[in-house]
């Protein structure tokens, strides 16, 4: 039996000196991708765009956005109930400023990501996946 979840997009958002973009909603600890639950009949990308207007201020091209697949875990904020995520990967540079549930934005180095009290689906698969897509672009590919 599969258990309860929330449809979310999210993404994956890296600046050009390889840090990450986590944030953290108001009355939470759990740092965690932006992003953000889907509505019926909503493009999993058009969920992202609207969110990142919603959260950060961000205006995004959807042709921006890399879909990277489809990754699920316990829900951070949600007990009980797991979250399933269309991933995106989006590098940014720009001024980022928390807005509507969103209390804190903050970039962070990789290998200094751990130190935050971590959403599961960031820690367990998000984190791992960054290193992987961020060292493959330091080299070229």
């Amino acid at each position: 039996m599969q258990a309860p979840h929330l449809s979310i997009a999210a993404a994956l958002i890296y600046n050009a000196r390889h840090q990450l973009l986590l944030v953290r909603k108001a009355g939470t600890t759990a740092f965690m991708q932006a992003g953000g639950k889907l509505e019926a009949d909503e493009r999993p990308v058009d969920t992202l765009c609207r969110e990142l207007h919603e959260e950060l201020g961000l205006r995004i091209d959807a042709a921006q956005a890399t879909y990277l697949g489809n990754f699920s875990a316990p829900a951070a904020n949600e007990p009980g109930l797991e979250v399933v995520a269309e991933l995106f990967a989006l590098p940014l540079d720009q001024t980022i400023t928390a807005r509507a549930e969103i209390a804190e934005a903050r970039w962070v180095d990789l290998h200094d990501a751990e130190q935050l009290p971590l959403a599961p689906l960031t820690r367990d698969q998000v984190l791992p996946l960054a290193r992987q897509l961020l060292a493959a672009r330091a080299v070229g590919m």
